[in-house]
């Protein structure tokens, strides 16, 4: 039960990341803002990280 917490508290943080990480890239895209854009491309890839890291500590046999 505690692995499911864990696989689900990371797919959340993960899904808050890409949705974070998507509005920075945007915003940085219209504002034609290198920087900010970058800020997003790394917080939405840091998302698809923890949201692997969840469905791995959910089914650790698709290692």
């Amino acid at each position: 039960m505690a692995e499911n917490k864990q696989s689900l508290g990371d797919k959340v943080k993960g899904a808050v990341s890409k949705v974070k990480g998507e509005a920075k890239d945007q915003i940085g895209n219209a504002k034609n803002d290198k920087g900010m854009q970058a800020d997003g491309k790394k917080d939405k890839a840091k998302g698809n990280l923890q949201d692997t890291a969840g469905k791995l500590k959910e089914d650790p046999d698709r290692r």
